[in-house]
C-alpha cells in the first residue's frame, strides 16, 4: 500500500537566525515587524511550529552529516571539520557512500529520491548526492556560490544536474525552487517521494534577485562579503519564501499536500545581519543564537494546525520521524541516534527521552540540554543556564548550583566519550579572512 505512505520535504536554509521569519519575530532595520515569510508563516499556522528547534552544530556540514545519516555528526570524519571547505579531491573528508542514510534507506524501500540545491558532504569522484542514496540531484557541492554565476568562493562553475555540470542563466535561490516544483510535478499518489530541498538562502554573498550586476562587480574585486545589508538579508529570505509557496502550491496541484510531511529548518544559527533574538551568540557559537532555529513542520493528515511545541528536539531527529513515518527500519549496523518525534504530533508537552549534546573543536565549545537547563564550556569557562528564566544566557548558575552543573558535565563527558574523538588534525574555519576567503585556523 505504497499510497498510504507520506511523502517527505526537508527545506533546510542556510545560516538563517532563529528570529528571521514572521511567525518567528522577524523585525526590519528600524526594529518594526517585518512580512519577510507569508507563506512559512501560514505554513506554520497550517501546522506545528517548535520554539525549541535545535540544529545538530552550529556550523553546516556537521549538521548536514547528522541529518542524512540520523546519527551523531561526531561518528564520521569528515564532521570533524568547522565546516568542510574546499576539499576538492580528498579521498577522506565528505560522507563515505556506503554508509546508510535516509535517501538511500526509503530508496531501496520504494520512494523516489532527490536533493535540490546543496550538497556539502565531500566532492566528486568520492563522495556526491547520488553515491549516497538520492536518484536525483540538481543543485551544487560546495559550502556556498554566488547566486548569479554559479560559482564557488575560488570561482569554480558548481552547478550539477547529477554528474554533469549546468549552464543556467538565473538567480539561484528560483532556480532551485523551480526544480523542486518540476520534481513534484512529476511524482504521483503511486509511488511516495523524499525532496530534499537545500537552499543557500541566506547565506553570503548577499545578493537579491535584482543584484546581477552587483554580482558582477563584487566578483571582479573577489568574494562579497564587505557589502550587504539587512533589507538585503531579508529581500533574499522573501524569495526563498516566494519559492517555497509554488513548492505548497504544486503539491495542492498534484493532489499530493494532504499526505506530504513538508519540514523547514536551518542548518545553524543566524550570521551578519540574521535576527537571533532573543539569544546571544551566532553561527559557530554553542550559545543559543548558535544553536537554536526556526522549525516549522506540516502534515495535514497527521499534524493539527496551530499546534507549538516547546520540547528540545534536534536536526537528526527528523531522520528518524521520517523513517518511522514511512515504516522503514534503519539498518542494525548503524543504529540511529536521533528520536522519533511523531508523539509531539498529539502531545506538544511530550518530552524527548535523552540529551541534546554539541562539542567543537572551535573554542573549546561544549553544550548539553537537558529539559531547562543547559551546561555550557567555552574558551575553558564551564556555565549553567535556566533557558526557562534566562535565554539570553547571561545569568551563570554555576556557583549557585554546583551539584547541578557537576552532574550535567559528567553527563556531557560520558556522551563525548562514548564517540570517537576529534582528531588533532581536524581544522577551523574562521568565517572570513584578510582576502576575504575562508581559511583554516589551528
Amino acid at each position: 500500500m505504497t499510497a498510504t505512505r507520506p511523502n517527505f520535504i526537508f527545506i533546510l536554509a542556510d545560516d538563517l537566525g532563529y528570529a528571521d521569519l514572521g511567525c518567528t519575530g522577524a523585525r526590519d532595520a528600524y526594529n518594526r515587524p517585518a512580512d519577510v515569510s507569508p507563506n512559512l508563516d501560514l505554513m506554520a499556522a497550517q501546522g506545528m511550529r517548535f520554539t525549541h528547534g535545535y540544529a545538530n552544530s552550529a556550523v553546516c556540514s556537521p549538521t548536514r552529516f547528522a541529518l542524512i545519516t540520523g546519527r551523531w555528526q561526531y561518528r564520521l570524519r569528515g564532521a570533524a571539520e568547522e565546516p568542510l571547505a574546499n576539499a576538492r579531491g580528498d579521498k577522506v573528508l565528505g560522507l563515505p557512500p556506503e554508509h546508510p542514510t535516509l535517501p538511500s534507506l526509503l530508496g531501496a524501500a520504494g520512494y523516489a529520491t532527490a536533493l535540490v540545491g546543496k550538497w556539502h558532504l565531500g566532492f566528486p569522484p568520492h563522495f556526491g548526492p547520488r553515491l549516497s542514496g538520492y536518484q536525483e540531484h540538481w543543485g551544487f557541492h560546495s559550502g556556498g556560490v554566488d547566486y548569479f554565476a554559479h560559482t564557488d568562493p575560488r570561482g569554480n562553475p558548481d552547478l550539477w544536474h547529477n554528474e554533469e555540470p549546468v549552464e543556467q542563466a538565473g538567480y539561484l535561490t528560483d532556480l532551485l525552487s523551480r526544480r523542486a516544483v518540476e520534481f513534484i510535478e512529476r511524482q504521483s499518489t503511486q509511488r511516495p517521494f523524499l525532496l530534499s530541498l537545500h537552499y543557500s538562502a541566506p547565506h553570503w554573498p548577499w545578493l537579491t534577485r535584482d543584484d546581477e550586476a552587483e554580482s558582477a562587480r563584487t566578483r571582479a574585486n573577489g568574494v562579497h562579503l564587505d557589502g550587504g545589508s539587512i533589507a538585503t538579508y531579508q529581500r533574499m529570505i522573501h524569495h526563498m519564501d516566494e519559492g517555497i509557496g509554488w513548492v505548497l502550491a504544486a503539491l495542492e496541484r498534484q493532489g499530493l499536500a494532504d499526505n506530504t510531511v513538508v519540514v523547514f529548518t536551518s542548518d545553524n544559527g543566524g550570521e551578519r545581519f540574521s535576527n537571533n533574538w532573543p539569544f546571544m551568540g551566532q553561527k559557530m557559537d554553542l550559545l543559543e543564537g548558535g544553536i537554536r532555529v526556526p522549525l516549522l513542520a506540516r502534515w495535514p493528515a497527521r499534524i493539527p494546525a496551530g499546534t507549538v511545541s516547546h520540547t528540545p528536539n534536534l536536526t537528526m531527529d527528523w531522520t528518524a520521524t521520517m523513517l518511522a513515518a514511512a515504516g522503514v527500519a534503519a539498518d542494525p549496523a548503524y543504529p540511529l541516534d536521533g528520536v522519533d518525534l511523531s508523539p509531539v504530533f498529539d502531545d506538544t508537552g511530550w518530552t524527548r527521552p535523552s540529551d541534546l549534546c554539541w562539542r567543537m573543536k572551535h573554542r573549546e565549545q561544549r553544550a548539553l540540554v537537558r529539559g531547562r537547563w543547559k551546561y555550557l564550556r567555552s574558551d575553558g569557562v564551564d556555565f549553567l543556564f535556566d533557558l526557562q528564566t534566562d535565554a539570553r544566557e547571561r545569568a551563570n548558575l554555576a556557583r549557585r548550583e554546583p551539584e547541578h552543573l557537576a552532574k550535567l558535565r559528567e553527563a556531557w563527558e560520558n556522551w563525548d566519550a562514548s564517540l570517537p574523538a576529534i582528531p588533532p588534525e581536524a581544522r577551523v574555519y574562521k568565517l572570513y579572512s584578510h582576502n576575504d576567503m575562508p581559511v583554516a585556523s589551528a
